[in-house]
């Protein structure tokens, strides 16, 4: 299956799960999300990234724009190795990896958890690529991802055994909407995928038709 029906199946699995007041405040968090127009301000399709350079699971510093000068990047915004639906992409971006590098392009994911658990993240979902920390979401700031979650939905994430204090190391509660770039090797973003709803991602099949195209 794609990771577009991978999704679905998770989605349509927890609709059932959990009761529907829980559902109603996921849902009025992500219909918060878009009347603030958040997407609405981040960066496209033919901006220019800001400089990147972040710790990766080991804490050793990486350039994305030195990373640049050798290939184009695919740069992937995820909440955390605590949410199932980024843990369905990272496996379907690894599976992806090598038709990726037939395009000449590297695999970089972005997530506001410390290096010690983008660590945790890596290895168990095995990934071969990147898994940077965007401590305080500096980076997802700089592409207007960032947002502060709702307390309703805070005290639903805390009744899931989701602590966002311990995974991010800081006190903010923040996250970044979810987000995939195509960005070539003069900085400029050539294809974006940003939604709201972190229940969507990019697919791999489109990404990999967008690094073709290029």
């Amino acid at each position: 299956m794609s990771l577009t029906q991978d999704l679905k199946t998770r989605a349509d699995q927890s609709a059932q799960k959990y009761p529907e007041n829980i559902h109603n405040i996921m849902n009025n968090g992500i219909q918060s999300l878009r009347d603030s127009k958040l997407v609405s301000k981040a960066l496209k399709k033919g901006d220019k990234i800001p400089e990147i350079k972040l710790p990766n699971a080991a804490n050793r510093a990486i350039s994305v724009q030195e990373l640049l000068l050798e290939k184009k990047v695919v740069l992937s915004f995820y909440r955390g190795g605590w949410c199932p639906y980024c843990n369905l992409e990272l496996k379907a971006l690894q599976q992806a990896l090598p038709d990726f590098e037939k395009h000449n392009a590297t695999l970089v994911a972005i997530s506001p958890e410390t290096p010690d658990n983008s660590l945790s993240t890596s290895e168990k979902n095995n990934l071969s690529f990147e898994v940077l920390s965007d401590i305080d979401n500096k980076t997802a700031k700089d592409f207007n991802l960032a947002f502060t979650l709702p307390e309703d939905l805070i005290q639903v994430y805390n009744g899931f055994g989701i602590d966002l204090e311990k995974s991010n190391g800081n006190s903010n509660q923040q996250l970044p909407i979810s987000a995939t770039y195509i960005i070539d090797q003069d900085g400029t973003i050539i294809y974006d995928f940003i939604s709201e709803d972190y229940k969507e991602r990019a697919d791999p099949e489109k990404i990999i038709k967008a690094l073709n195209i290029k």
